[in-house]
């Protein structure tokens, strides 16, 4: 068990074949970079919600919480025609064309907030 939750691959029972253990190895290693490139994206969609300026994090935080321009607008006390220009900026910075992409690249980073639901 502790074997499996150090992050084993496997287990096998000596002696070893070659045929066994380098198949064992390439699985492993697919497995590692697979992984590796899921972590990097991830860290880059975090690196472009950094971006965000304080007033985009807020606007962006609303906009995956369901809230429209107009009930963003009257929260932060702004326009509404200002808010669509805010939100156009994080749909730019965050690299996405559809509110779809953002909720969905938001919920993969946890980047959900309380302040973000519907008002």
């Amino acid at each position: 068990m502790r074997a499996i939750k150090a992050g084993a691959e496997d287990f096998f029972t000596k002696p070893v074949s070659s045929d066994d253990l380098l198949p064992a190895i390439e699985r492993a290693l697919a497995r590692h970079q697979t992984s590796r490139e899921q972590r990097s994206k991830l860290d880059g969609v975090r690196a472009r919600i950094a971006t965000l300026t304080p007033r985009e994090r807020q606007v962006f935080e609303r906009i995956i919480g369901g809230n429209t321009n107009k009930q963003i607008g009257r929260i932060l006390g702004a326009t509404e025609r200002t808010i669509k220009a805010h939100r156009q900026r994080v749909m730019e910075k965050m690299q996405v064309r559809t509110l779809a992409e953002l909720v969905s690249l938001a919920e993969r980073v946890g980047a959900t907030s309380a302040t973000g639901q519907t008002a």
